[in-house]
């Protein structure tokens, strides 16, 4: 750590309107709560210095989380419950810090994410879509032709139920530096397998090293 730089690594979550904060506004919008807040923000070296901030895993618009990570450097060593403290008491309403810690370990360390989908449709149909032996989806490469891949190996179910007319499927995918899949991919996957078009709510629960731990 350089002298005078003391990071923290926050945690927060983000719901009702503020899911529709673009990654940009909420780096603005978090820029703004340092200031407001009084924390003293580090600022990068260099010809262009700014200030350090920065989201390992950035949430898509219109997911939901309490699990969302931030990292930042103060130039004070204030105490992490302190951050918090002064940190909500500078955020607008739908974002809300839920702890602040040093950090522990690197952002390569990042594999996965666990995502709670909540669909209006039927447990049956789903299951018949994911016990297909593909499921394919078109991506494209550097050259920017398309390819099909078969993201069924990396999908991991962990639950599914069936409430009040809503279907609530609990699943694990691949997140971070590598492969990354966003939930409404798997969305779109199965409306193309159906032929439905479906209104969802997605929430990220968990954010999960390579031994399948709680990163932090």
């Amino acid at each position: 750590m350089e002298e005078n730089r003391f990071d923290r690594r926050i945690t927060f979550s983000k719901s009702g309107r503020a899911v529709y904060i673009s990654h940009l506004d909420l780096m603005r919008t978090m820029q703004r709560a340092f200031k407001r807040a009084g924390l003293p923000i580090w600022y990068t070296q260099g010809f262009n210095p700014h200030a350090y901030i920065m989201f390992p895993l950035a949430l898509s618009l219109g997911i939901s989380s309490n699990v969302e990570i931030m990292d930042a450097s103060l130039t004070e060593d204030i105490p992490c419950d302190e951050v918090t403290k002064m940190l909500n008491s500078a955020l607008p309403t739908g974002l809300k810090i839920i702890k602040t810690a040093i950090p522990v370990k690197k952002h390569t360390a990042i594999k996965k994410a666990e995502y709670e989908i909540i669909l209006n449709a039927g447990e049956s149909d789903f299951n018949e879509f994911i016990s297909r032996e593909k499921i394919e989806i078109k991506k494209k490469t550097k050259k920017s032709y398309e390819k099909l891949i078969d993201i069924k190996p990396d999908i991991e179910v962990l639950g599914l139920r069936c409430t009040g007319g809503e279907l609530f499927i609990s699943v694990r995918l691949p997140a971070g530096c590598g492969l990354n899949i966003n939930p409404s991919v798997l969305i779109e996957a199965f409306s193309e397998f159906t032929g439905e078009i479906y209104t969802a709510k997605v929430s990220r629960t968990r954010i999960l090293d390579q031994n399948g731990e709680e990163y932090c």
